[in-house]
């Protein structure tokens, strides 16, 4: 039997606009059908639409998602820098905050700075804060909330972060890497949305977010995508910052990218320096790019051949050189992958921009707190 929650579901996502479609979608009764209204018009989560007439036109019985009723907070942590944004619950960012840090500050260091700056953030916000989503380099354990493998960000395995959100809300907290948060952000907001994609992340590290049929693939242990570590032929014995060697990351990473960039003469701190150089028409810069894009293709030709996707999207800081990127991506992949595979591939650049992250890291939030058993807990505590 379809709950209050699953009622919302299908007014938020707009396949239902009425209690008749209530009605004809659910199977429930007339009586039904207007008891979970009532209780999701109580707790604020649904809007009457004759008491919006006014401002949206909509007719008598119409039923509204208020996307007012709370928001969520989005925290996207990486090598060098940390983005933080509030949003509404329809997906709307109302204010953010980005700032750079010091390569290699602690979780002990960096947090409770993140935790003020959202405090501050706050102070313009009215609505309660429902949820935090969070996203962080290499791989977490979501059920801990901790990070379990990150080469990126030493230190901070094993770290528990909801604890440091304690003095801020109660609200819960949902922990993802941010390959899959990267991903996430291709299914949310307005369609059409990919079915089944590669989302490749191709900043100081690299990751690959995985969609299957419109979902986020996790695998076994929250590892599908880990790209970065796979050994490549053309990787020789280089080390990599994960303790291996051979890995992708040490011929196309943006942190062994930038490394050779300094090499050559160039001032540069990071990616995103990389990429400001290339796209002004530094030549060793460019080629750099071009490289990366070419051996990380090399490796996405056989996720491709194995997976079939219908699009490749390209995110990260190297994305911002979109085509310049995508060059050598394609080159390798169309030299190694099938011509079935490819027929109909389509490359994009992320939907999301360089706010790809943060919208990410509000869709795992906000589809944690309005996912219908979260909703029907909430209403049962209040009753």
């Amino acid at each position: 039997m379809s709950t209050a929650g699953d009622v919302l579901q299908l007014i938020r996502t707009g396949q239902a606009a009425t209690r008749t479609d209530l009605r004809r979608l659910t199977g429930l009764s007339r009586t039904a059908v207007v008891a979970r209204v009532a209780s999701l018009v109580d707790a604020g989560l649904v809007v009457l639409g004759e008491e919006l007439a006014s401002t949206g036109g909509r007719p008598p019985g119409a039923l509204v998602f208020n996307q007012d009723a709370g928001v969520v907070l989005a925290v996207a942590v990486g090598r060098s820098r940390s983005q933080l944004a509030i949003f509404d619950l329809d997906g709307r960012e109302l204010v953010g905050d980005t700032r750079d840090h010091a390569v290699g500050i602690s979780a002990e260091e960096l947090m409770p700075q993140l935790v003020e700056r959202l405090h501050k953030m706050m102070e313009s916000v009215d609505p309660p804060v429902l949820g935090i989503g969070m996203s962080l380099p290499g791989i977490v354990d979501p059920v801990r909330r901790v990070s379990v493998d990150s080469p990126v960000m030493g230190g901070w395995d094993g770290v528990e972060l909801a604890p440091y959100f304690a003095e801020l809300t109660d609200a819960p907290l949902v922990l993802a890497n941010d390959a899959e948060t990267l991903a996430r952000s291709e299914l949310f907001g307005p369609g059409p949305h990919p079915r089944d994609a590669l989302v490749v992340k191709a900043s100081t590290g690299l990751g690959l977010g995985l969609i299957a049929e419109g979902q986020v693939v996790h695998g076994h242990l929250g590892a599908a995508g880990e790209i970065g570590h796979t050994r490549l032929e053309a990787a020789g014995d280089r080390p990599c910052r994960c303790g291996s060697s051979g890995c992708l990351e040490t011929v196309a990473g943006g942190w062994a990218l930038v490394q050779r960039l300094v090499e050559s003469g160039v001032d540069a701190g990071h990616v995103r320096d990389l990429v400001t150089s290339a796209l002004a028409g530094d030549a060793v810069a460019r080629g750099l790019l071009r490289e990366s894009g070419r051996y990380v293709g090399e490796l996405l030709a056989i996720a491709i051949n194995l997976l079939n996707p219908e699009v490749v999207v390209i995110g990260g800081d190297m994305g911002a050189a979109f085509d310049l990127y995508t060059a050598g991506v394609r080159e390798s992949v169309y030299a190694r992958s099938t011509a079935l595979a490819t027929r109909e591939l389509v490359f994009q650049p992320a939907r999301h921009a360089d706010s790809a992250g943060l919208v990410g890291c509000a869709a795992i939030a906000i589809e944690h707190v309005l996912a219908p058993a979260t909703i029907d807990r909430r209403l049962s505590a209040s009753l």
